[in-house]
């Protein structure tokens, strides 16, 4: 098994707790969907949300989606002038056979636009 990493990102429409565990949960329900994982397949996981979001970690959506044994770490964004608010990124490190150029990096709703080389 080869070391991979899968990027993705989500922009919330607003900054709530609630809204926060739903949308990066169905992020990273995404990511391992689409790339075919299960938990067992997750090394790490790093979140970094904007500075405008304090609600709540967005880690703590991976616990309540059952990923309980996976490291995970929490990070602010740099607070560049003009950047899209209320975004969550993830770089999730993985175990997989696939080639690299075979990882679907999942960028949700508006945040498609901050890779539009890499999202799909």
């Amino acid at each position: 098994m080869a070391v991979r990493a899968v990027r993705g990102a989500v922009q919330l429409e607003r900054d709530e707790a609630g809204h926060m565990d739903e949308q990066v949960g169905a992020l990273l329900t995404a990511v391992l969907e689409r790339n075919e994982l299960t938990a067992d397949d997750l090394i790490s996981i790093w979140f970094t949300a904007t500075p405008d979001l304090h609600s709540d970690f967005p880690a703590a959506a991976a616990r309540k989606l059952g990923i309980v044994d996976v490291p995970l770490i929490c990070a602010q964004e740099l607070d560049i002038e003009g950047a899209m608010p209320r975004v969550v990124r993830i770089l999730a490190h993985i175990e997989s056979d696939k080639p690299r150029a075979d990882i679907a990096h999942v960028y949700l709703g508006a945040a498609g636009a901050l890779r539009k080389d890499i999202a799909q």
